[in-house]
């Protein structure tokens, strides 16, 4: 499997067409799904090159939003808009994410994690819509290099007092700067409320690809690592984590609100992302066992159902011109297909059955309410306006007069619909094998 991955790659500097990079992929995917499960549980999984249940799921997530990357940006192919440097960027940024999932020495997770900034930030310059993609590009690379020149100090002084960088030796290191700047540099990166503002903007002036990797995998990292980091400041964390699970409760109500008052379609969507990300920090920090497996749920579901919203109202954007919801009414009639995607889509990112956010957001929310009974309140408002939002955005963009200059744009193709489907099917279908993390983590 590791042979026919570094083939790939490799020969991905040479031309390679738009099927074959596709065909390359789903081999890929196959392959890794058989090399590491068998019919009962994940009892095939192999820990040489650092692969554990947590990392698992999050590389056949990144193979997967690749993959459906690769065939959402068709017109990138079509168009020749220097399709091969877009598709190695696309495989090298796939290389670093599975890389940071395989790695479990910490230095070479540092390497790797601020690694796939750089092809990111080159699809957004690349090919992103407007003239304000280059100020999105320098918001999402000083807000997360700003925390990392500290978290790299950090690292220097583990390996100094410790003597290793594995994740499984270094031992509870009980230092608040330490805690701080380590936590700091992975929240930033999922992002938390207050540090958030470079999400939004790098989201409306991306590609469809670059949206959809950036929901789908690149906010996972924050949690991973901060999955894999909490274990060596578990007594700091004890006394300090109440900061973090109130910042994050507070923001993700205040964030549900401003959702409601975006016009943009994108903008929705990614602050939504935040909002689900404040879930997921609540969760972990309360070190319950249920905020462990439900972060890890959620981070799963939400890379399918975020990616897949951002992929469908890609499809309007290149039929309308526009993503505002002001311009994009009556879609109902226009493209009732799509409609009905759409509508399933928003099921899933308000928690809805049978999803796998249903299950995450349960999870969290049984360990936030476990952790301090005065949150309740402040989950049900949470979730109330999660759903308002899902509601606000369907609503105002399929039903009501469609604009009168709305004409000559193409209908849905096979490959859109088979793009929605493939989001669509992993996000209902997970949830039958929900035992896999619950037994497993």
């Amino acid at each position: 499997m590791l042979k026919y991955l570094v083939y790939m790659f490799c020969m991905m500097l040479v031309k390679l067409s738009y099927l074959e990079m596709f065909s390359g992929l789903m081999v890929l995917f196959i392959l890794f799904m058989v090399n590491s499960l068998n019919l009962g549980m994940m009892g095939g999984l192999g820990y040489s090159m650092g692969v554990d249940v947590l990392s698992w799921g999050l590389i056949m997530l990144s193979i997967w939003i690749v993959l459906l990357m690769i065939i959402s940006s068709f017109k990138i192919y079509k168009l020749n808009i220097f399709s091969n440097i877009f598709g190695l960027l696309n495989l090298i940024l796939l290389l670093m994410l599975m890389l940071v999932f395989f790695t479990s020495n910490l230095f070479m997770f540092y390497i790797f994690f601020e690694s796939s900034l750089l092809p990111l930030l080159m699809l957004i310059i690349g090919w992103g819509y407007q003239v304000e993609r280059i100020q999105a590009g320098v918001y999402l690379l000083f807000y997360t290099l700003f925390v990392s020149l500290p978290l790299l100090m950090v690292i220097k002084f583990i390996y100094l007092s410790s003597y290793t960088l594995m994740f499984c030796m270094v031992e509870d290191l009980g230092s608040v700067i330490i805690y701080l700047i380590m936590l700091l540099a992975f929240m930033v990166k999922m992002p938390m409320f207050m540090v958030h503002l470079w999400l939004p903007k790098a989201h409306v002036e991306a590609p469809v690809s670059g949206s959809m990797i950036l929901a789908g995998v690149m906010l996972k990292l924050g949690g991973y690592g901060l999955m894999r980091v909490m274990s060596m400041n578990i007594c700091v964390g004890v006394s300090m984590n109440f900061i973090w699970v109130m910042l994050s409760m507070i923001g993700g109500l205040y964030l549900s609100l401003m959702c409601l008052l975006q016009v943009d379609m994108k903008m929705l969507i990614a602050y939504s992302s935040v909002v689900h990300m404040a879930f997921v920090i609540g969760g972990l920090m309360t070190f319950f066992k249920w905020g462990f497996v439900g972060c890890y749920v959620l981070m799963l579901g939400h890379g399918l159902c975020s990616s897949g919203l951002f992929c469908i109202s890609n499809m309007y954007y290149e039929r309308l011109g526009s993503r505002s919801l002001i311009v994009s009414k009556g879609l109902l009639n226009l493209l009732p297909s799509l409609s009905m995607w759409m509508f399933l889509l928003l099921v899933g990112n308000m928690a809805a059955p049978i999803t796998l956010n249903l299950i995450g957001e349960i999870s969290l929310m049984v360990s936030i309410v476990g952790w301090s009974n005065m949150l309740m309140m402040i989950l049900m408002l949470v979730s109330f306006f999660s759903a308002s939002y899902s509601i606000y955005l369907y609503t105002f963009s399929q039903h009501g007069m469609f604009s009168s200059g709305m004409f000559g744009f193409s209908q849905v193709s096979l490959r859109e619909y088979m793009i929605l489907f493939l989001h669509w099917f992993f996000l209902n279908f997970l949830i039958l094998k929900v035992e896999w993390f619950m037994l497993s983590l």
